[in-house]
């Protein structure tokens, strides 16, 4: 078990406190004074030093000496304190002071900030090296809760407190509560995949769903029965016997109709018809042969005559463009042999030009005579040479080009030949595809019009004869089937309705089918709903005994502090909750100062036990207690004091 005892408290100028030393030197002490005198300051300056915040867990807080109501300045605001750490000293202290600056070019210091410093037995440290000093002895949410005997009722969340509580007392099994009553055992199998709070959702949920059912079943079973079918009087078997008998009546009077409209002498008539028709596709066909034979041949020997003299044609612009083609070349050809004549005589008019005088071409003196000679009977053999071999090149091409115009001649002259035999081939093509024209149009214009032949004109009388036969006797059949057509129109109307009789039959048998069906399942959500409710119970009595286990767990933990972890509803159900008790009495309903202040320490000796940890206790307002409750940790006590006008140390 750690021990954090406080030996020595010092303050300067520290919330209105100029200078006071509380030496505890790690016993119980009692603090007097009147209201004012800087008790409460004391428990303040100590937390400040080591968490930078009040006995109230505030952070922004006034630490500096007011007069007036304003700010003296230029005052360092110290706290020092000595603690035992099992049995160790260790010293810490924190100054607060003002920051000013002389800008440069004042002649004033301007106010600018604060600074804070930290010594470590009495060395000089930053802020994170003091913080991480601090958390070496505790930390700060736990030396919170073994300070102060509020702090655990006051100023930490129920949440935190029931959480906290549950920490020190460990949690309960699903086990050890089941154990408790037979009527839990049906929840082993469903706490073994769900949590307690999950299955009271499931349960919730089920029974939401179930109740919405079952509330809507009479809802529809109630539109069922506003919405079912009116029947007539007749019943079912006797409505589909008429049925019957109407389709049989419909039958025969359709067979009626249909003699009627297929009336044996209306039927002659169409068979003399349809043989008139016959005959007359026969003299038609008949006189297109006779009369469009000849002209059918005739425009077909045109078309081939016309197609050979296309044909012919085009031979002769192909050879025209041939002999086109062949006298080109044979220009092209002649200008080259020109050229070459031209080029020959040039060069065979050519002599050697040579110079008497010959000088060596580097010292400039004449050569000797016998040289002179030498080159110049050189010079006279390399030109006739030369002229020799260009003359002969010349005249070899000249042959070559003068056989190719000779071939070509010959050429050109038989494509000649040959365009004028195909212009007199296409002269008499010409004249043999007018003559067939001229045939044709005189045999079309001969031809004798189809409406003009004598057989064809009988035919169609007797076709026109034959209708107009048939026109009037339907005439006289149109009144009878008119009748019939009424009469069956009737037996369908009449059955028709008899036939929405049987529909209105089957729609009732349907909706009392599903009002069944809707009872049943309205039975079924039923015994469902009360297996939701009994699992309901059942979760509500295992919450019940757990937390009945759970209080008696804990509350066996304190001597006198007894805590409430449940509230019962309007409704059953339970809420989660964290009230502190004394004597029967909630800490926040009624409960006096002493008996606070006394369950706070009992609170706080619990905690020590937890965490390993004895640290000194500020008791605020320690005058409402007549007698502390007596525990292990050093107790600094705060009392109010009438006649003391000044701070009073008694140990």
């Amino acid at each position: 078990m750690k021990e954090i005892k406080l030996i020595n408290l010092k303050l300067t100028n520290f919330k209105g406190v100029r200078s006071f030393e509380l030496n505890a030197d790690g016993q119980d002490i009692e603090v007097f004074g009147e209201n004012g005198t800087g008790k409460t300051t004391l428990f303040d300056a100590f937390v400040w030093l080591l968490f930078d915040k009040d006995s109230q867990n505030q952070k922004d807080f006034g630490i500096k000496t007011l007069v007036d109501g304003e700010t003296q300045h230029n005052l360092n605001h110290e706290v020092e304190a000595t603690l035992s750490i099992d049995g160790v000293d260790l010293t810490l202290k924190k100054v607060y002071a003002e920051k000013w600056t002389r800008k440069r070019g004042s002649a004033t210091a301007e106010h600018t900030g604060h600074t804070t410093d930290h010594f470590v037995n009495g060395v000089p440290c930053n802020k994170t090296e003091f913080t991480k000093k601090i958390a070496e002895i505790v930390s700060e949410d736990v030396f919170k809760l073994l300070t102060s005997p509020s702090y655990f009722n006051e100023q930490l969340h129920w949440t935190k407190r029931r959480d906290l509580l549950l920490e020190i007392a460990g949690d309960i099994s699903n086990e050890d509560v089941i154990a408790e009553s037979d009527n839990l055992v049906s929840l082993t199998a469903l706490l073994e995949n769900y949590s307690i709070d999950d299955l009271k959702k499931m349960i919730a949920s089920k029974r939401k769903e179930i109740n919405k059912q079952l509330d809507d079943i009479p809802i529809r079973i109630d539109e069922i029965h506003r919405n079912k079918a009116d029947v007539g009087s007749l019943p079912k078997d006797e409505v589909n016997a008429r049925i019957l008998e109407l389709d049989g009546l419909i039958e025969t009077k359709t067979d009626n109709l249909n003699d009627l409209k297929n009336g044996s002498e209306v039927n002659n008539i169409k068979k003399e018809l349809s043989d008139i028709e016959l005959k007359l596709s026969q003299v038609e066909n008949q006189h297109e042969q006779d009369n469009l034979a000849d002209v059918y041949k005739l425009k077909s020997r045109s078309q081939e005559e016309q197609s050979n003299l296309s044909i012919l044609k085009s031979k002769a612009t192909n050879e025209m463009q041939r002999a086109t083609d062949t006298e080109y070349n044979i220009n092209v050809i002649k200008d080259d042999m020109a050229k070459l004549r031209a080029e020959w005589s040039d060069i065979n008019a050519k002599e050697l030009q040579h110079e008497d005088k010959c000088e060596c071409p580097t010292c400039k003196q004449p050569l000797p005579q016998d040289q002179v000679e030498e080159a110049r009977e050189k010079a006279e053999s390399d030109f006739n040479t030369w002229k020799s071999t260009e003359l002969e090149s010349i005249q070899k091409q000249g042959v070559s080009n003068k056989e190719r115009v000779a071939t070509l001649e010959k050429e050109l002259e038989s494509i000649n030949k040959n365009v004028d035999k195909i212009k007199s081939q296409i002269e008499d093509k010409e004249k043999v595809v007018a003559k067939l024209e001229k045939e044709l149009a005189d045999k079309q214009e001969k031809a004798t019009p189809i409406e003009e032949n004598e057989e064809y004109q009988k035919l169609i009388a007797t076709k026109s004869e034959l209708n107009d036969k048939i026109s009037r006797i339907n005439e006289s059949v149109d009144k009878e089937v008119a009748k019939a057509k009424e009469e069956i129109e009737a037996f369908r109307k009449e059955r028709n309705s008899y036939q929405a009789e049987i529909l209105k039959f089957e729609q009732r048998e349907r909706d009392i089918k599903r009002i069944a069906e809707l009872e049943a399942e309205q039975k079924e959500l039923a015994k469902a709903f009360e297996e939701q409710e009994a699992l309901l119970f059942a979760t509500e009595e295992f919450i019940r005994t757990k937390v009945e286990l759970l209080e008696d767990k804990i509350n066996s933990k304190f001597k006198h502090a007894r805590f409430k972890l449940f509230d019962e509803q309007i409704n059953g159900g339970l809420q989660e909750t964290c009230v502190t008790l004394f004597d029967g009495v909630p800490y926040d309903k009624g409960l006096n100062n002493a008996a606070k202040i006394n369950v706070g320490l009992d609170v706080i000796d619990t905690l020590s036990e937890h965490y390993g940890v004895r640290a000194v206790i500020f008791v605020d307002n320690a005058e409402a207690v007549t007698k502390l409750l007596d525990i292990d940790s050093q107790i600094i006590s705060l009392v109010v004091s009438d006649r003391d006008k000044t701070l009073r140390i008694e140990g």
